[in-house]
């Protein structure tokens, strides 16, 4: 049923794209990528363009699921995603919600799990299109790269592009996190020396 309706979508080339990586990021069970792959096959000098939709779409489709998630709750997954990648996502979420969303941009687990869940566990909107941006743009715009340098070729190329993106960039990833941590933690720790250190002065100024 699903495959039909990716099939029917086809048909609309850009625009089939854009309803299909828009509802991506909210319900719809088949990843954009397969769509974006097939079209780009059809024609590659179009891919990059291809590839600006879907991640717009994507985008605009992410705050939809955000709010399905907090108004329905996880249950609305389970109805029509695996339970194993529904619990993975949420492991991973409640672990690091930041490094959740930015890797699952790329994983083989569908993106509307991680927006939706985001709307379940309140985690801020804001941050959620952010990461997103990052990881979407960076899935769509590898695949057009590839099949606007390669052409046709690069069909073979992009079946195995999810790990090869997953193993450069979760270094990356992780870095960033690590070091943005560090930064917060040094952070808290001069405005609490500032914070003591005017209340020594205050006692001072008393006495």
């Amino acid at each position: 049923m699903f495959q039909a309706v990716v099939d029917f979508l086809k048909d609309f080339g850009p625009l089939g794209l854009f309803i299909h990586s828009f509802f991506d990021a909210i319900i719809f069970p088949i990843p954009a990528f397969f769509l974006q792959v097939s079209l780009s096959i059809l024609n590659p000098a179009a891919a990059l363009w291809l590839a600006t939709v879907g991640y717009i779409a994507c985008l605009l489709g992410t705050p939809v699921g955000y709010y399905l998630g907090k108004i329905m709750g996880k249950s609305v997954l389970y109805k029509f995603l695996k339970k194993e990648w529904i619990d993975a996502a949420t492991e991973k979420f409640q672990k690091n919600g930041e490094a959740a969303i930015l890797i699952g941009s790329f994983t083989p687990i569908p993106f509307k799990v991680f927006t939706i869940l985001s709307g379940c566990l309140n985690f801020p909107l804001w941050r959620l299109i952010g990461y997103a941006a990052i990881g979407r743009g960076l899935k769509f715009y590898v695949v057009g790269l590839l099949f606007y340098f390669y052409g046709r070729a690069a069909e073979s190329m992009v079946k195995d592009v999810s790990l090869y993106i997953f193993v450069g960039a979760v270094p990356i990833v992780i870095v960033f996190l690590f070091l943005r941590k560090r930064y917060r933690k040094k952070k808290e720790l001069a405005a609490k020396q500032a914070e003591i250190k005017a209340q020594d002065e205050a006692i001072q100024i008393s006495s």
